[in-house]
């Protein structure tokens, strides 16, 4: 009995396809940490509307907090 050589075999998935399922999984990766410009502790940066902001999320919190105090103090002394 002769041995069958091997073929070539085509892929059953188009390299057009794989390419895209490649793609789609990148953007899942998790961001790298980042150093908050504040405190200096580490975070992961998210979405939202200012992403290049350098604040963790807890300084994030104290300066929103801080607008709310500032923007709530002129009509209470009015």
């Amino acid at each position: 009995m002769k041995k069958k050589t091997p073929s070539i075999v085509e892929p059953i998935v188009p390299a057009q396809i794989r390419e895209m399922a490649k793609l789609s999984v990148q953007s899942d990766k998790i961001p790298r940490a980042r150093v908050c410009g504040v405190c200096g502790s580490h975070y992961v940066p998210g979405s939202g509307p200012q992403p290049t902001e350098d604040l963790c999320w807890v300084c994030r919190r104290l300066k929103i907090s801080a607008w709310r105090d500032s923007d709530q103090q002129p009509s209470a002394q009015e």
